[in-house]
């Protein structure tokens, strides 16, 4: 028995567009999310100006996929940081603690992947946060 499948509109969308959250140094661009994706599924790309730090370290209910666009992105999983050059894939399992960082001289992006979706409501929180916790540079 196959589940009904509500219709959605194909979304095509040029270089750079989506909805953009900028917080200082970084900058989320969201592609789909919510009913675009029927709540399967959040993708976004953010992009971090050089030396500058992430997120933070956290943890949540879903997967993060990562796969770097541009530049060389240091993820902290677990307690390891990597280094993931353009072309690399991250997948971080719901529940373990991560966060990211461009330690580079050049501008860096991911595409970024959460499963299932339905993170984006919280991205005028994460901006608000943002404005009063500008992002640092990151450690030499």
């Amino acid at each position: 028995m196959s589940k009904a499948i509500t219709p959605r509109k194909p979304i095509v969308l040029p270089p750079g567009a989506g909805r953009a959250y900028p917080m200082g140094r970084i900058q989320a661009v969201f592609k789909a999310d919510g009913a675009e994706s029927a709540e399967r599924y959040s993708i976004s790309e953010w992009w971090l100006e050089p030396r500058t730090t992430g997120p933070g370290a956290h943890a949540h209910a879903e997967d993060d996929v990562f796969y770097v666009l541009a530049g060389t992105m240091s993820f902290l999983i677990g307690d390891e940081w990597v280094d993931a050059a353009a072309g690399a894939f991250v997948l971080v399992p719901a529940g373990l603690t991560h966060d990211f960082e461009n330690r580079g001289a050049v501008r860096a992006g991911v595409l970024n992947f959460s499963a299932p979706g339905g993170f984006e409501p919280s991205m005028p929180a994460i901006s608000a946060w943002f404005a009063e916790n500008p992002p640092r540079d990151t450690m030499p």
